[in-house]
């Protein structure tokens, strides 16, 4: 039976008499005797919200941040530096509460807001339109993926390994609603080989996805990527990384048809994995299909300069069958967020900080090679990650590294099985030189550790 705590029995008794049953148990007539519990549930009493608040800090108190440890971890989410400006302006009422322009006329500011931000992420890109921003990378992938099928009429999607594996496996979920196929190619060296490229894509592809860097840190060779592919008419989209876009070549000038990216770097700690936004942009061809809205730039009859929204594709504001997404908000606060970091660096000093990156992720790179029981993956240029294979179990390495406060960066064997004790390491302008020699000392005493523990067992047996 169950223990009443908020209710006479007379209220019980309307309530029961309202819905049609005589009592609370048959309410629950439909669920197997042998599945319920039989007795009331052991609840303790409740507390008060000063206990309550106690109890959460004393919960809290066990995890660990970013800010309490050194973090090399990366793949996709990374540890750089908000400046104070950016929560200042996002924190603004009229910035942090409103939802969507349903009436764009008096949301003049949110919709300039968008504005640059579609004039930035075009930039960076090298792409002629981008939208609003969606809700993140992976996701931003599928309404790649919705785009190419529709406008190539073609089923088959081909991504290299060098995607990130969340992107790949979001791809797969939706393609199964898609009705098509995705095929992977295998990297090798680290990176995705042309000629590998060219006997997965064929006639029916419709895209085919690439990565820059990849998910393994390695610049790959767009532009070679893109001719292969666009050798059979398939669109060419390539998930890219904002911070990299400061020095690499963006991939609407390597022969893209569609960019998009975790905007996550940009202006967006790192609170528990989220909330972040995704970017898109894309050829101009490709404008009336592209996913979530778009804002313009006008003048009102006055000659004045004025914004309004252009376009916004989602089925509740056009029949369905013609809808391109079914996005039912923007990520505007993130992307504002990320547009007021990018804002706030400049284009010089956004170049700046690509650069640090490269020097101090070549610096760390090469200390970190130096380790004995250390080697790298792959030869090839990096940007601000890189792939190392370790001569030790590498969660033991972890372990270590963690108990004197520093995360050593992302284990690869669940993606990447084949890179026997894998390991990610990311840098961000927040790891400094010292940061890099303390790893480079923790790793060289974890591997030696790890390594010796199976013989040390062996001796033992």
């Amino acid at each position: 039976m169950t223990r009443y705590t908020s209710a006479t029995n007379s209220d019980r008794e309307e309530m029961l008499a309202r819905i049609g049953v005589d009592s609370v148990d048959d309410l629950f007539s439909g669920i197997p005797e042998e599945l319920r519990l039989g007795r009331p549930l052991d609840l303790p009493d409740g507390l008060s919200e000063a206990e309550v608040f106690d109890r959460l800090r004393q919960m809290s108190a066990r995890n660990t941040d970013a800010d309490s440890e050194v973090s090399f971890l990366g793949a996709g989410m990374y540890d750089h530096y908000v400046p104070a400006i950016v929560e200042t302006i996002i924190s603004r009422s009229e910035f942090l509460t409103p939802y969507t322009p349903y009436q764009p006329e008096v949301s003049q500011g949110g919709l300039q807001t968008m504005f640059e931000f579609q004039t930035a992420m075009s930039e960076l890109t090298g792409l002629p339109v981008a939208n609003a921003g969606l809700y993140e990378g992976p996701s931003t992938a599928a309404a790649a993926a919705y785009l190419a099928i529709g406008a190539t009429g073609r089923k088959k999607l081909v991504a290299t390994r060098g995607v990130h594996p969340h992107t790949r496996e979001v791809l797969e979920t939706y393609s199964a609603g898609y009705g098509s196929e995705v095929v992977e190619v295998d990297l090798e060296d680290g990176v995705t080989q042309a000629a590998a490229l060219a006997e997965a894509v064929d006639d029916d592809t419709a895209a085919v996805f690439l990565q820059q860097p990849n998910f393994l840190g390695s610049v790959e060779d767009i532009e070679a990527l893109t001719e292969v592919s666009k050798a059979h008419g398939a669109l060419v989209v390539v998930a890219c990384d904002p911070m990299a876009l400061s020095i690499l070549k963006p991939p609407g000038q390597c022969g893209a048809d569609i960019a998009f990216g975790e905007g996550q770097p940009l202006g967006n700690r790192l609170d528990y994995g989220g909330p972040s936004f995704g970017f898109f942009g894309a050829a101009e061809e490709h404008l009336r299909r592209m996913p979530g809205r778009i804002a313009g730039q006008t003048t009102d009859v006055d000659g004045r300069r004025g914004f309004v929204l252009t376009l916004q594709t989602r089925e509740q504001h056009i029949r369905r069958e013609k809808a391109t997404h079914n996005i039912c908000t923007a990520q505007a606060l993130n992307s504002l967020a990320g547009m007021i970091h990018l804002a706030w660096l400049g284009k010089r000093g956004f170049v700046e900080l690509g650069e640090l990156l490269v020097r101090r992720t070549a610096y760390a790179r090469s200390k970190l090679a130096e380790v004995p029981g250390v080697s790298l993956v792959s030869d090839a240029p990096v940007v601000r990650e890189f792939a190392l294979s370790l001569d030790a179990p590498i969660g033991e390495v972890l372990d270590l590294c963690a108990a004197e406060g520093v995360a050593a960066g992302y284990r690869l064997d669940r993606e990447y099985p084949e890179i026997e004790n894998g390991l990610l390491v990311a840098i961000t302008e927040r790891r400094s030189v010292g940061d890099i020699d303390k790893l480079a000392e923790l790793l060289g005493r974890a591997v030696s550790v790890g390594s010796e523990a199976p013989r040390e067992k062996e001796a033992v047996s």
